[in-house]
């Protein structure tokens, strides 16, 4: 590990998670384009991404100014894009940058710079970008542009406030506005007004009045019933090192800037029991730890997690806030502390589910099918969707990683993969979990310990998963019979092929994948004329 000094980029999707909600195709879609424009800014900057994680993007510049201008860029460019939206479904970027010492590990950046860096990007506007006064000190007589001073803002898990500005962005006639000053932190020891003392000692006098009141008409006894200390449980670490990592969509427990720390909705008309076996991202022991310790205490008690695996719960707690405060405060710091760039939500509170965004979705079982006429060694490079900073952190953590290890791959490219998981099915199923509530769909294992686990194409370009159902090029008619045949296929590679009317042609059981190619071809032009191959194994292709 090395320390350096950087101007720190943290940027993400205002509103993400409703978003994908409404609409997550076209949620997903639209964020694999955005980020092309972010990447290629940066990239043009003399940035370098070094985490990605879900809609987060996080990059390091060599100079503050450079890191400015292109978050100045990519916010006009993305305003830009977005006019062709109604208000309700642009997708606007926050950005923060600071400047600050941060250690470098295995091409990942960590410490407290990357932290304020996620912190300020929460305070800015959507569409907004917000800066620590170390960044102004830089730029303010460098880029002609205008900053709004916001005063020391005291931000989550950061000790002493943050004197933050904000940048004025150029509306569509070509002024700026100006940012809305947040309130300053009250510097400490601050004189108050002098009209204050009156009210106080008027405020203290009317309380001492009321509590003596009470205590005589109630006549309270001295003798208070003794109180337990609340208990506070944080459940075991998680046994892998989560790596999610993105592509256009999200992912990755790899680590990253410390996460916003927010409470769920409440229960509202939640029904579900908690049960200690179905607590999704966790590990088989966490799962253990709830059975036997939180199923039994009493209230007040809650539960906190985030995808990542992270998770803590509070028993004996003097009231239902307080409990829930805490299991999600408690969970946040064990999150921050790995560099988890997931937030920690509420998820059970009493014995009551509350967890806002319910199951994550799993794939059909079973979830991996071994193969050993397709499976072949694990490299890095050839997985596919993935961007070229994720394949690199693949290979530096999951290839070295301990076993058992697993990758899931969602079909915009998200991606989560852990390691040294304690067995084979519980490495399956956080990664398929924690991929799946990232990337908003069922996920796929890739890559089981040192090996692909599934077919991958190496004669054409992966351009996401293959579904026959509803398949437009597909002819109607034959999409159950295609699909049929592919599921009894279990084995050896698989190839479709289809003509310009729709007709298909398949190569099915092939010992190799130029075998299985040729025979979809040859099937195809059977029926129909102009063929093209457009999926191979589990996977659309196209064109390299």
């Amino acid at each position: 590990m090395k320390r350096k000094i950087a101007a720190i980029f943290a940027a993400d999707i205002a509103g993400y998670s409703r978003l994908v909600a409404e609409d997550e195709e076209e949620t997903l879609r639209r964020l694999a384009s955005y980020r092309q424009v972010t990447d290629d800014f940066i990239a043009k900057g003399g940035g370098r991404i070094f985490n990605t994680a879900g809609d987060a993007v996080l990059a390091e510049f060599p100079s503050a100014v450079e890191a400015v201008r292109c978050a100045i860029d990519i916010q006009e460019s993305l305003r830009t894009r977005n006019m062709a939206y109604p208000p309700s479904r642009q997708m606007a970027f926050r950005i923060g940058i600071t400047i600050g010492d941060v250690v470098e590990r295995d091409g990942d950046l960590l410490g407290d710079g990357v932290n304020i860096a996620a912190r300020l990007e929460g305070l800015a506007e959507v569409g907004g970008i917000c800066i620590s006064r170390a960044v102004h000190e830089q730029v303010a007589n460098k880029l002609s542009v205008q900053f709004a001073d916001i005063g020391a803002q005291e931000v989550k898990n950061i000790p002493t406030p943050v004197h933050a500005y904000m940048v004025a962005m150029r509306r569509e006639d070509g002024t700026y506005a100006t940012p809305q000053v947040k309130k300053p932190v009250k510097p400490a020891g601050s004189p108050q007004p002098n009209w204050m003392w009156p009210v106080a000692v008027t405020l203290v006098s009317l309380a001492a009045i009321g509590v003596g009141g009470f205590l005589y008409f109630t006549k309270l006894e001295t003798q208070a019933v003794k109180v337990e200390a609340p208990a506070v449980s944080v459940s075991p670490a998680p046994s892998a090192a989560p790596t999610p990592a993105v592509a256009p969509a999200p992912v990755s427990t790899t680590p990253a800037p410390a996460s916003k720390v927010a409470t769920s909705p409440p229960p509202i008309g939640s029904t579900e029991k908690f049960a200690a076996a179905s607590v999704p991202f966790v590990s088989e022991r966490t799962r253990a730890a709830f059975g036997n310790e939180y199923v039994p205490a009493t209230d007040f008690k809650a539960v906190s997690l985030n995808v990542g695996g992270f998770s803590a719960f509070v028993t004996g707690q003097v009231s239902e806030e307080t409990a829930k405060t805490a299991a999600v405060e408690q969970c946040q710091k064990r999150a921050d502390a790995a560099q988890s760039p997931r937030k920690c939500e509420l998820y059970a509170v009493g014995d009551t589910v509350v967890y806002p965004h319910g199951k994550p979705p799993l794939p059909s079982q079973p979830w991996i099918r071994r193969d050993f006429a397709t499976e072949h060694p694990f490299a890095a490079r050839d997985t596919p969707l993935i961007r070229d900073q994720g394949k690199t952190r693949l290979e530096t953590i999951y290839v070295p990683g301990r076993k058992t290890k697993a990758i899931a791959l969602g079909p915009g490219g998200a991606y989560f993969f852990l390691t040294g998981i304690d067995a084979v099915d519980e490495a399956l199923r956080r990664a398929l979990e924690s991929c799946g509530a990232i990337a908003g769909g069922p996920c796929l294992i890739v890559a089981l310990d040192d090996n692909f686990a599934v077919p991958i194409p190496t004669t054409l370009r992966v351009t996401g998963f293959f579904k026959v159902a509803g398949n437009g090029v597909i002819s109607p008619e034959v999409r159950d019979d295609v699909a049929r045949r592919l599921t009894d296929a279990t084995s050896g590679w698989n190839a479709v092929a289809v003509g310009a009317a729709g007709r298909t042609g398949l190569g099915l059981k092939a010992a190799s994948e130029q075998a299985a190619v040729n025979g979809a071809l040859a099937d195809c032009v059977k029926r129909d004329s102009d063929c093209h191959v457009i999926a191979i194994g589990p996977f659309s292709v196209g064109p390299n």
